[in-house]
């Protein structure tokens, strides 16, 4: 449990910081704040906030994730990687090397194509009786 904590840190760590940059940036460059801890502080909390705020205020959200994470994280992590180093390297037909890329590709696609079919399946059941801040 700990190092699935520790790996859900480190992944929203990497997810969060270039937005982070890129609010601190947009705050001292275009706004002209000064930069310290407190406009550190205060720009991640209310980013944090609003995120909360979005995700309990839709609580299909999860479904979200999964229709537009099937059509960004499937092809950018499973399937093109493995395009990519078939076409640079060229390897031999039916090796170890090709039969594993060709499972990630095939695999990818399958997440790509069920992904956004189950997430608007989520979407769809829990959007029928769905009320605001009930």
């Amino acid at each position: 449990m700990e190092t699935q904590c520790r790996s859900f840190e480190l992944e929203n760590i990497a997810i969060t910081m270039p937005v982070f940059d890129m609010i601190e940036t947009v705050l001292v460059k275009k706004l002209h704040f000064r930069p310290s801890f407190m406009l550190r502080f205060i720009s991640r909390n209310i980013y944090v906030a609003f995120t909360m705020f979005v995700g309990i205020t839709f609580p299909f959200f999860g479904g979200l994730l999964g229709f537009f994470g099937g059509f960004a994280f499937a092809p950018t992590t499973y399937f093109l990687p493995c395009i990519m180093w078939l076409a640079i390297y060229k390897p031999k037909r039916y090796s170890l090397s090709w039969t594993t890329n060709w499972i990630c590709i095939i695999l990818g696609v399958l997440l790509m194509v069920l992904s956004p079919i189950g997430g608007l399946r989520q979407i769809i059941l829990q959007a029928k009786d769905y009320e605001f801040y009930s």
